[in-house]
């Protein structure tokens, strides 16, 4: 049977903690990482109505976009709608697990469903992060060079952008004395030893560094590998905020907002003035994206979507791009099915829902 932590070991590998921003709070929130799932309710928001919705469905494990909880609880007695939440949840014995800013920040993530949408093609992270990039040095004989470079490169190292398995080798000559506890595979004790060796250079993602090393360490035919592990200050183009695409054609500006109504089933759009009569570069940001709104114009983008701008913020547009505000909730709505379809395609013995709740908190006259 299949349990709660192999789901959230699975998506983690996608989405990994360690790309959560510091007031984020995604994890398990409820529950027992060990228990045997069947059922799983994927949701937005999880709240009262869908802790409802999965007992109905028999869902013992919720999967929300945001958590319900983001700062510490010091009491449960049911005063506000999160305390609620959270003791319906666990007088049902439904766990709650949320994957929130990890996975707006990679670039098969959030955004990249929402550019998909859209219908926008060559995509590219708005602003990647850096300072999660390290680089992994191995000195590894020759004859073991090639065994040591694919195995790290199926454990993720060498990614540069569209690039795989990217390396730099250099040949050289290595040397080691084996004392006398050793276990050589090449050489003897209390003799000095050198060996034509290869020295390979591989980019890491910070978050697989240890998978990757353990990977070098068991394709290596020495006892002990030679390796330096460095942090760079690279950025990452796989990882960051908000994305930007092209429309295949150049549209006219108010078409193509009439487009994105119909596409996303939006209401109203929120826009400035359409300064551009065509539009082609798009960017885009699930979720609350007005921070991104200064490199979205220095990127050239010609419009600029995303939810939750505040009124003075739609002047910094300056009539050099337009803003459209489409929602917080509509931006991100489509992420419950890019999570049923990343988990669909593993999981073939678990039945995956979609909230049927509608939960966004703002409504529309």
């Amino acid at each position: 049977m299949t349990k709660i932590k192999d789901v959230i070991n699975y998506l983690e590998t996608w989405a990994p903690p360690s790309l959560q921003e510091g007031y984020d709070n995604s994890r398990l929130i409820v529950g027992n990482p060990s228990d045997e799932i069947s059922n799983v309710l994927i949701t937005l928001d999880c709240v009262e109505e869908v802790v409802e919705e999965a007992i109905e469905k028999g869902a013992n494990l919720i999967i929300a976009h945001h958590p319900i909880v983001f700062k510490g609880l010091k009491s449960l007695t049911g005063k506000n709608y999160v305390e609620r939440t959270v003791i319906k949840a666990i007088k049902n014995d439904i766990a709650i697990y949320a994957i929130h800013t990890n996975l707006d920040n990679v670039v098969t993530g959030v955004n990249a469903k929402l550019a998909e949408k859209i219908g926008l093609s060559n995509l590219k992270i708005l602003q990647p992060k850096n300072n999660n990039l390290q680089k992994l040095v191995v000195f590894v004989p020759e004859s073991h060079a090639e065994k040591v470079l694919t195995a790290m490169g199926e454990a993720g190292a060498g990614q540069i952008g569209d690039y795989k398995n990217c390396s730099f080798s250099v040949k050289g000559t290595g040397s080691f004395q084996p004392t006398d506890n050793a276990n050589p595979y090449i050489g003897e004790s209390g003799k000095l030893e050198k060996v034509e060796e290869k020295r390979i250079e591989v980019l890491v993602p910070r978050h697989l560094s240890g998978n990757i090393l353990n990977a070098a360490k068991n394709a290596h035919p020495y006892e002990e590998m030679a390796y330096y592990l460095n942090d760079l200050s690279n950025v990452n183009q796989e990882t960051g905020s908000g994305m930007i695409g092209t429309l295949e054609e150049e549209m006219d500006s108010k078409e193509f907002l009439l487009l994105l109504k119909e596409k996303l089933n939006l209401k109203t759009i929120r826009h400035t003035n359409l300064v551009n009569k065509k539009v082609r570069k798009i960017g885009l940001c699930g979720g609350a994206g007005s921070f991104l709104l200064s490199r979205a114009k220095s990127s050239g983008c010609d419009i600029y979507i995303t939810g939750d701008f505040k009124y003075h913020e739609f002047f910094d547009a300056e009539d050099k791009i337009i803003i459209a505000d489409i929602g917080h909730y509509e931006s991100e709505v489509f992420t419950k099915e890019l999570i049923k379809e990343k988990l669909y395609k593993k999981f073939t013995n678990i039945a995956f829902n979609l909230s049927e709740f509608n939960s966004n908190p703002v409504n529309y006259l």
